[in-house]
């Protein structure tokens, strides 16, 4: 895992908030802070340190975002604080375990504890000269005097107003206010002409704004609800999908999902918004998914597409015999980048290179080391984090949810136990590319020698763990070609009646007179056979192969005249029909008797035709006594 450094925390502080890091010692290169952009107050203290004996550099950060994180079981990279004092500041340590989510989180609730809150009182500080000026001033005693009905703010508002609970200013306690008074206002409707001018705040809420832009928002948020996306501060947009993830504005998770979609189209898809504004949509959009358990395809429409074509092929490559070859080929192309898509050994034929490539993985999957299969040394196995979803948008969470597993994929899954988010996925830094790279060689290179295609690769010794599944894989296609070659007979049974009928038939004609009284012939005596004289030897008995060569090996004559043929380049065809054979059964014929001495097929049948495989041309010709 890659350690988290201070430059991730200041360019967060920066694109999220434009805070930019600043040096105030000059004889400290080391130290900085990162200021509030309302207030100017620290809220993050950053030091560096180099350490001559480790040779590295140090990095630690005191951060104000209060004592929360102190208190109970805490990450190991959460410290108490280094230089800074009081409850409010903590300390964190920058390495390999620090978790950025947790950092940048815990930077937004410095950033929200921070802002100011009451209101600042302006004396006047004219000259006491004219001080003593008296100035007429009507007093509102009359109706007539009153600010007209349209201008007063409507009671809605008022009451709205009063929803706020004040106390202690926490992102929940903010984020519950928010809810209350946008459940109380979630039907409200406005059509004030006023614009809502310059807003900007960081997690904005109601409290936020003035009256006028409250009405210049609901005014907008109106006509977004008929279709009518117009123009916008950013800030006043958020609050319109801090509603959508709060559920206000639709009747279900399903439509809540729907009409994040349509404002990413219809007012982002139209360049309005900041440029953080869709990063931090879909990220809230899929949090939501999981959060309300929506069907998987909808979160798929907003997660890391990356992540996601990534988690589709470990799918495959795990359970490869639940796919077919063009699925399992494509994932292994995945890891391995164009290089296995270009291969000769695709070029002839496509749909057979994918099988022999698919097969050759289903083959090796078995494979063992150390207690592990081949799929968890390539890829490791399922890595638990915490996640926090909605962390960073204005979410209020009414009831506590019971616990749950959700899936977006078999290979990235999420539960909710005790209240606390989860998340289990295969974690790209611990994939083991030079073993999967190894294998993948080492298919290509032995498949292209197979199939006599391309320019053949060097073996690597390292890699030779895979040659007897892959070596496996091809004996048990050249059998599948082998017994497809072979002609099928058909017999139709169903005319054998019809035969032996025909049959008897024949024979009843053949008889002569009645079958009664004919009398068979008599059978003539055989001579007595003569006995040779006592000083004559008998004959020897004469075998009819004896004319024929003497079998001392596992082929016949005619099996030898055969093999001599083809490699003198002849067809084989005039002596398999002179000896009434079948081409097939005569190629099956030979390469069974010649399996103990070259251990392989020596012959293919196609058709009619008989053809020596090339690689055993040489053993068979030594075989035949150089022939």
């Amino acid at each position: 895992m890659r350690s988290v450094e201070l430059k991730d925390l200041t360019a967060y502080a920066d694109e999220q908030y434009r805070i930019k890091e600043e040096h105030k010692w000059a004889d400290f290169p080391g130290f900085s802070v990162l200021c509030h952009p309302d207030t100017g107050k620290w809220v993050a203290l950053l030091m560096r340190q180099w350490d001559g004996e480790t040779g590295t550099l140090i990095e630690r950060c005191d951060l104000k975002c209060g004592s929360e994180p102190l208190s109970g079981p805490r990450k190991p990279f959460i410290t108490a604080p280094v230089r800074m004092h009081g409850s409010s500041w903590i300390g964190i340590s920058f390495d390999e375990r620090t978790e950025p989510e947790i950092i940048f989180g815990l930077f937004d609730q410095a950033i929200r504890a921070g802002k100011p809150h009451g209101y600042t009182l302006v004396l006047d500080d004219r000259p006491a000269a004219d001080k003593n000026v008296y100035q007429e001033t009507a007093l509102p005693f009359g109706g007539k005097d009153r600010p007209p009905a349209k201008d007063q703010p409507p009671e809605r508002l008022r009451k709205m107003r009063r929803l706020y609970e004040y106390g202690r200013e926490s992102a929940e306690s903010r984020a519950k206010n928010f809810y209350r008074q946008a459940v109380f206002m979630q039907d409200y409707e406005d059509d004030c002409p006023a614009s809502i001018g310059e807003f900007i705040c960081y997690y904005p809420t109601y409290q936020d704004m003035t009256t006028r832009q409250l009405r210049a928002y609901f005014t907008w948020r109106t006509r977004v609800r008929r279709g009518d996306y117009q123009p916008i501060a950013a800030s006043a947009a958020y609050i319109y999908i801090y509603e959508l993830l709060n559920g206000i504005g639709a009747a279900s998770p399903e439509e809540s999902f729907g009409k994040l979609l349509e404002f990413d189209e219809k007012f982002l898809g139209a360049g309005l918004g900041d440029k953080r504004m869709r990063v931090n949509l879909r990220k809230w959009m899929f949090e939501f998914a999981v959060v309300r358990s929506l069907p998987p395809e909808l979160a798929e429409r907003a997660f890391d597409q990356t992540l996601l074509e990534q988690d589709k092929a470990l799918a495959v490559l795990k359970v490869p015999g639940e796919h077919t070859d063009e699925e399992v080929f494509e994932a292994l192309s995945h890891f391995s980048g164009r290089k296995m898509k270009t291969s000769p050994v695709l070029t002839a034929d496509p749909a057979r290179g994918m099988h022999l490539f698919a097969e050759a993985w289903r083959a090796a999957v078995s494979y063992t080391r150390e207690g592990r299969d081949l799929f968890s040394l390539c890829f490791g196995r399922m890595q638990k984090r915490e996640f926090h979803p909605l962390m960073s948008a204005v979410f209020y969470e009414p009831e506590r949810q019971t616990d749950r597993e959700y899936a977006l994929t078999p290979c990235r899954i999420f539960r909710l136990q005790n209240g606390s988010w989860q998340t289990e996925s295969y974690e790209k830094l611990l994939f083991n590319k030079n073993l999967l790279a190894g294998f993948l060689h080492e298919a290509d290179a032995r498949l292209r020698r197979y199939l006599k295609t391309g320019k053949y690769l060097r073996e690597n010794e390292a890699d030779a763990w895979a040659i007897p599944y892959i070596d496996g894989v091809i004996e048990e296609e050249m059998k599948a070609l082998i017994e497809a070659a072979r002609p099928k007979i058909t017999i139709d049974l169903s005319g054998l009646d019809k035969i032996r009928r025909d049959a008897l038939t024949t024979r009843d004609s053949l008889l002569i007179g009645d079958e009664a009284d004919y009398e068979e012939a008599p059978v003539a005596a055989l001579p007595p056979a003569e006995e040779p004289a006592e000083d004559e030897a008998p004959a020897p008995a004469v075998l009819p192969s004896e004319e024929a060569e003497t079998n001392d090996g596992p082929l016949d004559r005619v099996q030898k005249e055969i093999l001599r043929a083809l490699l003198a380049g002849q067809d084989a065809g005039d002596i398999i029909r002179e000896n009434y054979l079948m081409p097939s059964l005569a190629a099956d014929a030979i390469n069974e008797a010649m399996m103990d001495e070259i251990g392989d097929t020596v012959l293919i049948s196609e058709g009619d035709t008989l053809i020596l495989v090339e690689d055993y041309i040489e053993d068979i010709r030594q075989y035949l006594g150089g022939t």
